[in-house]
């Protein structure tokens, strides 16, 4: 007997949607419209008839695996990030950072691993959900990382795919820069570079890796070093965890010569570790 899915979440619905082409870059005047109904790009209509979204005011940032929009909200300016299909990314190998994780469906995990349409739907389903699960995790425990503006119950999630959303750093006139395009002084230099270390020490007292932690995926603003990015954030369960983190301390040494700091891999490396001992930050909220 078929399942009735009459009762399934507009996420859920959307995700069992045939595509004719992968979606990829949106262009902007996709996402704009006076109404919900003249949007013509599906996700951000459906964004804006659920509240979502305000309204899409510019494009801030295109990568290997989503475009970055700045938008109006009920909460004011945020950051609307939309994920590509799976199909259309440059960036496709997420099992380094999924092994691991234990998935009870059977017919589920077969069609993740031979990525079949249905398994490109989980996939893109689960790369959403593990940045805003990641972001409400390391927001809460007090690290310096954007807030979340949906969650953290994962049935809303499930709302807002392919597309996280997050209050945005900066301003609308000036977003918060990327530490790779930022223009520091040297005593500047040595704050960020101070401040990088000690978030991911923080995120390696709390059991994770950050996966790609580099200036590329920090933000410089009011002196203050913000972590961004969080899809392959990692447990220790997975066993490519102490690889992942020895390459993040290399990535993260050799983005900051651009700042002039030259400190080697292997020594970042052991001082998050020697930090990571130390006191956690302050939570935003009491974790169990």
């Amino acid at each position: 007997m078929s399942r009735d899915r009459s009762d399934d979440s507009p996420g859920e619905q959307r995700l069992r949607r045939k595509k004719t082409k992968p979606a990829g870059r949106r262009r902007l005047e996709t996402l704009v419209g006076a109404n919900p109904e003249d949007i013509s790009d599906p996700v951000v209509r459906h964004l804006s008839e659920q509240g979502y979204v305000d309204e899409v005011l510019a494009e801030l940032k295109s990568g290997k695996e989503a475009t970055a929009y700045i938008a109006n909200g009920p909460s004011g300016l945020m950051l609307l990030k939309v994920y590509r299909d799976l199909e259309a990314r440059s960036f496709k190998n997420d099992g380094l950072y999924r092994e691991g994780e234990v998935i009870m469906d059977d017919r589920a995990r077969r069609s993740m691993k031979n990525r079949s349409a249905k398994g490109l739907s989980l996939l893109q389903f689960d790369w959403v959900m593990r940045e805003y699960a990641g972001l409400w995790k390391l927001w809460n425990a007090g690290l310096n990382v954007p807030e979340p503006l949906v969650g953290p119950d994962p049935t809303i999630y499930a709302e807002t795919v392919p597309a996280v959303l997050m209050r945005l750093i900066g301003t609308e006139d000036e977003p918060a820069p990327r530490l790779s395009e930022a223009r520091l002084s040297p005593e500047e230099a040595q704050s960020a570079w101070d401040q990088a270390l000690a978030g991911m020490a923080d995120m390696l007292r709390l059991g994770y890796v950050h996966g790609d932690y580099s200036t590329y995926n920090l933000l410089w603003w009011e002196n203050t070093v913000i972590i961004i990015d969080f899809p392959q954030l990692t447990t220790r369960q997975n066993p490519n965890f102490s690889d992942l983190l020895r390459r993040d301390a290399e990535s993260l040494s050799t983005s900051f010569r651009k700042q002039g700091i030259q400190v080697p891999g292997e020594d970042t490396l052991r001082e998050v570790q020697r930090r990571a001992l130390g006191p956690a930050p302050t939570p935003r909220v009491t974790l169990p």
